[in-house]
């Protein structure tokens, strides 16, 4: 009988984990590079044209504005760096034009959100992670409640919205209720800056809390409830890149786009991100980043243009047709720095020769080029 209520007590505990498991069960790999994802809270959504007051909120919305932001860099190794950005950051959007940032999702969905951080840092991205604005409050609650220090006494009520925050000055365990309103708070004189700094403390205390042991039995929780109010395009292999990743423990560095405040906007300083960027976030051997030629040596004609076209959707950020003498040459060969690993983006050909002038790496297509 005990060993049933055992049984059945195992049962009840990984059941939370069970859908997210039955699609990204993998084991933890090895990467060979950074990871780097977009991770955005999203804004509440409520059915206004309920006859009930307050609004009720719609779950698990994931259409409406971005109201947290980070570009996310885990590393191998296990550190971890954030660099947030604030809603309000004022930029041109790549297939939207000039605005705050926290529409893009609005207007072009996730993949408009990752064009536009992607075109703010210069840092190529791999994927997205999108939260309902639930998953503040239920991820709060799965990990048994996260200890902040609350700098100011936090009063805000919102009655349509059902939004109340009352909170006191001092270090203490919020419950997720407490900790969606600490995390929204904006009334205070720090604006939207404010709100960056306590989501990095967040998400570096929730980290830190479940590296004990002692909450180790709290995972099936949290992976149950972080599925539940989640959207991604991750792959398998990158959970099993992420996991492997994290499996020691993270090591976070938190970061925020500098900047300035505009007429209710965030203007960000271009050169100090960039040097941040250059700093922190760059690898150098990714060839993303990198200046990347390509010469149709032996294959059929616009297969250069059209490999152009596809490295750039593929987040490749300054690729250009060089000129090359046409001769013949039966395997594409790719050359310079991070060949190997474009070409894996590639998907055919091999590394050899070197790079033509002003490229960090050329890619010397060869008459084995497929027909598009």
């Amino acid at each position: 009988m005990i060993f049933v209520l055992v049984l059945a007590g195992l049962a009840a505990l990984i059941a939370p984990a069970v859908p997210a498991l039955s699609r990204y069960a993998t084991l933890p790999r090895k990467a060979d590079a950074p990871l780097n994802l977009v991770l955005a809270g999203l804004d509440a959504q409520y059915d206004w044209s309920s006859p009930k007051r307050p609004f009720p909120e719609i779950p698990r919305s994931f259409d409406t504005r971005t109201d947290s932001l980070m570009l996310v860099q885990v590393l191998p190794g296990g550190q971890v760096k954030l660099l947030s950005i604030p809603r309000d950051t004022w930029m041109n959007v790549p297939g939207s034009g000039w605005g705050k940032i926290n529409g893009a999702n609005v207007h072009g969905g996730p993949e408009m959100v990752k064009a536009a951080v992607q075109s703010l840092t210069g840092v190529p991205v791999d994927g997205y992670v999108f939260l309902a604005v639930s998953a503040l409050r239920d991820l709060t609650n799965a990990v048994g409640g996260v200890t902040v220090d609350v700098e100011r006494a936090m009063k805000y009520d919102d009655n349509a919205g059902n939004l109340h925050i009352d909170l006191q000055p001092g270090r203490q365990r919020l419950s997720g209720e407490q900790m969606e309103g600490y995390l929204r708070f904006r009334k205070d004189n720090t604006g939207d800056v404010g709100r960056v700094g306590r989501q990095q403390e967040f998400l570096t205390a929730a980290l830190s809390k479940m590296k004990s042991p002692l909450n180790w039995w709290r995972l099936p929780g949290v992976i149950g409830t972080t599925y539940g109010n989640t959207r991604t395009d991750l792959t398998r292999e990158q959970v099993g890149e992420l996991m492997g990743a994290l499996l020691g423990g993270a090591k976070v560095s938190a970061y925020t786009v500098p900047g300035n405040f505009g007429q209710s906007t965030w203007i960000p300083d271009r050169a100090a991100l960039n040097t941040l960027v250059g700093e922190q976030f760059r690898d150098p051997g990714d060839p993303r980043g990198l200046r990347v030629g390509v010469a149709n040596i032996d294959a059929p004609d616009g297969s250069a243009r059209r490999l152009v076209q596809r490295l750039q959707a593929a987040g490749y950020q300054n690729v250009s047709i060089v000129d090359e003498p046409r001769r013949s040459l039966g395997t594409t060969a790719v050359a310079g720095t991070g060949a190997a690993r474009l070409l894996r983006d590639l998907g055919y050909g091999g590394v050899g020769g070197d790079s033509a002038p002003g490229t960090d790496v050329t890619v010397r297509l060869g008459s084995d080029t497929p027909a598009e």
